[in-house]
């Protein structure tokens, strides 16, 4: 099996696009966009991100114990952009796109997303180039707007859907 045609076929697959934030033992915010994030259970809540094992966030979690996930608007594509690195910007200075408050855990929350998970980490899975973080949801934040996805290499939007009658 390839892995160019796991990934062609992967691009086929539209996700929503997360901001995934942590903090450092020092204070310090990272963040990194990325599309394999799910729920897991409702009792107790808890969801998983799928992460690559080089980049900060990976290497904060562990020891700061906490992490968020940031489900952006289509408002909100130039922060996807920078947390995917498509920008110049680096490390804390991508929290200057965008608004961000901290709220229960100290994580940095994009305002404006569509729901923020706050969440302590609960386990971490090993799996060749990426972890699993599993969390405990311990504070959402809802917001509103049309949801931004990721689709065949491309930002997207995708609008509500229209309520029944």
């Amino acid at each position: 099996m390839s892995s160019d045609l796991f990934l062609a076929g992967m691009r086929k697959v539209a996700g929503a696009v997360s901001v995934i934030t942590t903090i450092s033992n020092d204070g310090d915010h990272r963040g990194l966009t990325a599309t394999s994030v799910c729920s897991l259970s409702a009792e107790p809540p808890s969801l998983i991100a799928c992460i690559n094992r080089k980049t900060w966030v990976a290497q904060f979690v562990p020891d700061s114990g906490v992490f968020a996930v940031n489900v952006l608007s289509h408002e909100q594509e130039a922060i996807a952009r920078t947390f995917a690195g498509q920008t110049a910007l680096a490390a804390s200075d991508r929290f200057s796109v965008g608004e961000w408050e901290t709220k229960t855990t100290g994580v940095p929350i994009a305002k404006g997303a569509l729901a923020s998970f706050e969440c302590k980490l609960e386990k971490i899975i090993d799996h060749t180039t990426h972890v699993i973080l599993i969390g405990q949801v311990v504070e959402t934040v809802l917001g509103d707007g049309h949801s931004l996805v990721y689709l065949d290499g491309s930002f997207s939007s995708v609008p509500r859907p229209l309520s029944a009658a």
